[in-house]
Order: structure tokens, then sequence, then C-alpha cells
């Protein structure tokens, strides 16, 4: 139990550390343009990930309905 509160505590701290940089790739993807085309990939895979989601439960509902 001790182990898991002290690696809470680490990485609580460790964030904090973290979030006091300014992300300077962001900033550089948005000055030229590329932030488009990086939320456009992610969205992509998403909708990809969704659609290949939905096909598997209807075919595991088709199975279900036949036995």
């Amino acid at each position: 139990m001790n182990k898991l509160i002290l690696i809470v505590i680490v990485s609580f701290f460790s964030t904090l550390a973290c979030a006091q940089d300014k992300p300077e790739m962001a900033d550089v993807m948005r000055s030229n343009g590329k932030i488009y085309d990086v939320v456009a990939v992610c969205l992509t895979i998403l909708i990809g990930l969704f659609i290949y989601v939905f096909i598997i439960d209807r075919k595991i509902s088709k199975i279900e309905k036949n036995k």
C-alpha cells in the first residue's frame, strides 16, 4: 500500500513539473498549419475504429441469433 501511495505522489509531482513547460511542438505545428493534418489523421483513425467495432458488433449479433 505504501508503494502505491508513493507512486501516486511521485507521478503527481512529475506531472506538475512537466506542466510548467510551454509545449513548443504544438506552437510550431500550429504556425506551420500542420496541426490540422494531425487532427485529421487522429479523427480518421478514430472513425475507422468506431466503424470496425460497429461491424464486429453486427457480426457477433448475427452469430448469437443463429445459435
